[in-house]
């Protein structure tokens, strides 16, 4: 039963994965304006454009333009760039390491962060001190993450010179220097979704200290910190998932925002700098790839549901 479960959601996944590039590819080429014209400029001769067009395949139905570049991408091949002729997949991996660095690294700094205080938060939700918590993660919330990184430069990096203000280096050429230009950032993106994360993982501790085997756990001597670890866990692992599945798209969208106040030239800058030369084919590559990933993300959330309660099975067998 869970693994047909399974497929018809891979089905789905597929299906949605097919809907949402050919809606990508539709508006990308539905932008007003000639490519062609925009390329060679308001001095083209007459003839030109359209011999442009015609070595670009612009000139094709919309359709095969379509299937080609699907085609393409399933092979990793995401064409051209029109702005220099590149090859855009090695241009799309070139930077890809640099959002990914920033957004595993600023999730798994806010998830760190925010199991420990949410729980805390709810232990002591009844005291002065886990209030001050829950405050102080509600002010979190209303903090911009770019906000916050620009007090992060003033701070550690322009008066205490502690850390880099800017730039990026490889994690294959120094692990050091790659974890410390990525500091400042990475806790500029964690901020918010730590407040975020924290928030909830708050609110499933609470419920979890209201049922009745928790109670029961507390009545035959066991400490709260145990009693929660053995009974709350796999609770709060399911809402933990929720919100990471739905935060992932928040936190890609502030990464972008992120790395263009620390200067880091990965996938949000190339798709700013894409977006503004009208280089349909980057800016068509990267949404995609941004779509996808939280698509399939979002599927695995999905998936993970099923082995981690096991009553979400019962429930599914007994339909």
């Amino acid at each position: 039963m869970v693994l047909r479960r399974v497929l018809v959601r891979a089905a789905w996944l597929l299906a949605s994965l097919l809907l949402a590039s050919f809606l990508i590819f539709a508006v990308a080429n539905a932008l007003p304006g000639d490519m062609a014209q925009i390329l060679l400029g308001t001095n083209a001769a007459p003839g030109e454009a359209e011999a442009l067009r015609e070595r670009l395949g612009l000139n094709r139905p919309f359709l095969v333009r379509y299937l080609e570049w699907l085609g393409g991408v399933l092979q990793l091949d995401f064409g051209n760039s029109y702005i220099g002729n590149r090859p855009i997949g090695p241009l799309i991996a070139a930077r890809l390491e640099v959002t990914l660095s920033l957004t595993i690294l600023g999730m798994l700094l806010a998830v760190l962060v925010a199991l420990p205080i949410g729980a805390y938060a709810a232990a002591r939700r009844r005291h002065l001190d886990g209030a001050a918590v829950s405050a102080l993660s509600q002010v979190g919330l209303a903090i911009p993450a770019f906000w916050a990184g620009i007090w992060l430069v003033i701070i550690f990096a322009v008066q205490l010179r502690w850390l880099p203000a800017s730039g990026y280096v490889s994690y294959w050429d120094s692990i050091g220097q790659w974890l410390l230009h990525l500091i400042l950032p990475v806790i500029s993106l964690a901020l918010v979704q730590g407040s975020v994360i924290s928030r909830y993982v708050r609110s499933s501790v609470i419920e979890v200290m209201q049922e009745d085997y928790f109670r029961t756990a507390r009545a035959v001597g066991w400490s709260k910190t145990r009693a929660l670890v053995r009974h709350g866990l796999r609770n709060i692992a399911i809402s933990l998932l929720t919100v990471i599945g739905l935060q992932l798209a928040t936190l890609l969208v502030g990464a972008i925002i992120i790395e263009q106040v620390f200067a880091l030239n990965g996938l949000g800058s190339t798709l700013l700098r894409a977006v503004s030369g009208r280089d349909l084919g980057v800016v068509q590559a990267i949404v995609l790839l941004l779509v996808w990933s939280v698509l399939i993300i979002n599927f695995l959330v999905d998936v993970a549901y099923q082995i981690i309660d096991p009553r979400l099975r019962r429930a599914a067998e007994a339909r």
